[in-house]
């Protein structure tokens, strides 16, 4: 069997470098996950072959113990930079005068964070982080789960020990749908690629790190025993061994060249499907180098030229003031258009009063806009040379600029906002929006625009008179017609159904999500008993601290909120909670903690599944847990508590066949869900250490 699972991997490792690194792949993604899926059956049959360099480690582990310090080998030292063209030849003059004409190999300087891989035979043994350049993390278990990072090495000739450095990023593909993912699960945005690289790489979940799609490509082979006399044979040796090494390097054999190769690069790069700002230059020789040496801190024989960021003047024409659905105030600044980064800029955001006033920004001032991290335009200055002599600090606003409201600073938040809920029109509009949302109340046929010109013709002025709404009325809009009207009439009746829960989140109470509605539903029951619990009680219901409940007894207390409560009431939305039957006993008497994120349940599908089995979900990590449900974003702290804790942690298909060992109406679940009830360990042996699952396709 041994024999078996060694053949799997070696094909395995072999598909995986042809599709991710050759840009090749030979078999289709359904043969590929076939081949998988049998490898980490076998390894789960036969723990004795385990191999930390399997490829079925690809799709990391949900624990990762906290990162050792280890100390570099070889110092990994920092480049010199400059932004200069001039200084960049000075750099040719003294590197020529002290060894004489030399080649230079030229490489993109990729905008991640550096990583130096140590190899062992042919295999990855260690990955650490630059640290301090003395000393850095093993994140050994991290780098594994990245793709394009070889496992094991192919050739004959491959040097037996020897590390080999380069960058972590994370491209723009996969910042995009990260940070899609984080706006959707309303958590901070990641500012730039590198942020996102860097953050990433120090998850102590590697099943994190192996969903956000980080990429590798390397760039400096050191140590003994590498096969070449230069640099640029050292990387081509090092392309053929399995490594992924950038195609847009060149090696140049004059300055010239290498201004040439700079020329280029700086207006093609933003072309390019991942982040890069500048230019590594090297000496490509190595007994050339060991001839130039070091500083105390960089080598003397590289610098890396970096390019200016891509900045525009263009004039700050005035402010417009966004007011959100909760009664934030955002100003926007509204600019002359102009072009950046191959875009037409014509708006940037300003974020709030402090911002402005930090940059002294002033209306009619030429401003300076750039791309943070190349992505999001931002105002980074004041050209004060144009300023006019007239012109006055800029004056933010006091009143609501859409119903004139006096507006408010929340302590501790930045933003200013407008208190009048009931009337401010953005906020009713966008409180109706919110409403008919899938997750709210979940009313179709009720788009953005179509709340707008409900709004706008005065047939909706709260989400009360959405089940006043007749046909006729919606019948004769523009864009409608009888057929939509009636399919919208329909689903408002529809939403008469929906669950207390959603109902209590679609009211759209300030700091009450999703989760929090359900903890409210299941602890009070009713609408009115919501309604009527006091600041102390509130705060008894699960994930209630004080603000929150502040915020729904202002949200109660309010008599326009209090006779929508009403209308709604008469209209037969549900107000209280229905008596679930459950469907065994199962989790009776057991709290179980869920963390992270899950393939094929959502969080609320999970809690659900607890509580039918007699459960009960708990937010926070304590010795009254008895089971926490590990997914791919587990915080590190409750990680790390838990098991401190010795509370067992089960994977979502362990949960699966626990729920599914019963006979219930859950029985076929494991059936339904693809799971195999007979592979899957029992609860009672659950390792350690779990391999989750693979995230998504393969090729």
């Amino acid at each position: 069997m041994k024999q078996k699972i060694e053949e799997l991997r070696r094909w395995l490792n072999y598909h995986n470098r042809k599709y991710y690194i050759d840009n090749a792949p030979e078999v289709s993604d359904y043969e590929f996950d076939q081949r998988m899926h049998e490898l980490q059956r076998l390894e789960a049959e036969y723990p004795e072959f385990d191999d930390p360099n399997s490829p079925s480690r690809r799709v990391g582990s949900d624990l990762t113990t906290e990162f050792r310090t280890v100390e570099h080998r070889y110092p990994m030292l920092s480049l010199g930079n400059t932004y200069s063209i001039e200084e960049l030849h000075e750099f040719f003059e003294r590197v020529e005068r002290e060894v004489g004409a030399v080649d230079y190999v030229c490489e993109l300087k990729f905008d991640g964070t550096a990583i130096s891989l140590t190899y062992e035979q042919g295999r990855l043994t260690r990955a650490v982080t630059r640290g301090d350049g003395r000393s850095g993390d093993d994140v050994t278990a991290n780098v594994r789960t990245i793709r394009t990072v070889p496992l094991e090495l192919t050739g004959e000739d491959v040097a037996p020990l020897f590390e080999i450095r380069g960058e972590i990023f994370m491209p723009y593909s996969s910042f995009d749908r990260l940070n899609a993912e984080r706006e959707q699960a309303g958590e901070q945005l990641f500012a730039n690629p590198r942020n996102a690289a860097a953050g990433t790489l120090k998850q102590q979940n590697s099943a994190v790190v192996a969903h956000r799609g980080l990429d590798c490509t390397l760039y400096q082979m050191v140590g003994e025993g590498v096969p070449a006399q230069s640099h640029w044979e050292s990387l081509q040796k090092a392309r053929e061994w399995g490594f992924k090494i950038s195609d847009k390097m060149q090696i140049c054999h004059s300055a010239a060249e290498v201004d040439e190769y700079i020329k280029y690069w700086d207006e093609a790069r933003h072309s390019l499907p991942f982040p890069t700002d500048g230019v590594v230059i090297k000496v490509s020789s190595y007994e050339a180098q060991q001839q130039l040496g070091f500083t105390s801190k960089v080598p003397r024989w590289a610098v890396a030229y970096k390019f200016k960021a891509e900045q525009a003047l263009t004039r700050l024409e005035s402010v417009d003031f966004q007011v959100g659905r909760t009664g934030a105030i955002t100003p926007v600044a509204n600019l002359s258009p102009v072009q950046l980064a191959g875009t037409t800029v014509k708006r940037a955001t300003l974020h709030n009063a402090e911002q402005i006033a930090q940059l002294d920004i002033r209306l009619g001032d030429m401003v300076y806009v750039e791309k943070g991290g190349e992505i999001i335009p931002k105002i980074t200055g004041v050209e004060l040379s144009e300023r006019k002599p007239d012109s006055l600090p800029f004056e933010y606003i006091t009143h609501c600029p859409e119903c004139g409201t006096e507006l408010t600073r929340y302590e501790g938040e930045a933003k200013h906002y407008c208190p009048n809920q009931s009337h401010c029109p953005p906020q009713i509009v966008g409180r109706i929006i919110h409403f008919i949302r899938r997750k709210a109340m979940d009313i179709d046929g009720l788009g953005d625009e179509t709340v707008e010109l409900l709004y706008g013709a005065g047939l909706v002025r709260d989400v009360a008179d959405l089940y006043e709404l007749k046909i006729s009325q919606l019948a004769v809009l523009p864009r409608l017609g009888e057929k939509s009207a009636e399919n919208i009439i329909n689903s408002i009746e529809r939403s008469k159904s929906v669950p207390f829960a959603r109902v209590l989140f679609a009211l759209g109470i300030r700091f009450v999500g999703e989760t929090t509605a359900k903890y409210l539903a299941a602890h009070f029951g009713s609408m009115d008993a919501v309604m009527s619990a006091t600041i102390e009680q509130l705060i008894e219901a699960e994930e209630v601290g004080e603000k929150i409940a502040r915020s729904i007894i202002e949200f109660f207390a309010d008599d326009p909120n209090r006779t929508i409560i009403e209308r709604l009431r008469a209209a037969g939305v549900q107000f209280e909670a229905e008596e679930r039957e459950l469907h065994s006993d199962l989790l009776a008497g057991k709290s179980v903690v869920i963390s992270g994120k899950f393939r094929r349940h959502s969080r609320d599908e999970l809690k659900e599944l607890i509580e039918l089995h007699g459960g009960k979900n708990l937010a926070a990590v304590s010795a009254n847990v008895d089971y926490l449900i590990a997914g791919e974003n587990m915080g590190p702290a409750k990680l790390q508590k838990a098991t401190k804790l010795g509370i067992k942690m089960l994977s979502e298909e362990e949960f699966e066949a626990l729920i599914a060992s019963v006979p219930s109406p859950t029985a076929q679940l494991a059936h339904e869900t693809k799971c195999d009830p007979e592979s899957t360990p029992a609860v009672e042996s659950a390792p350690a250490q779990l391999v989750m699952p693979i995230q998504g396709e393969l090729f």
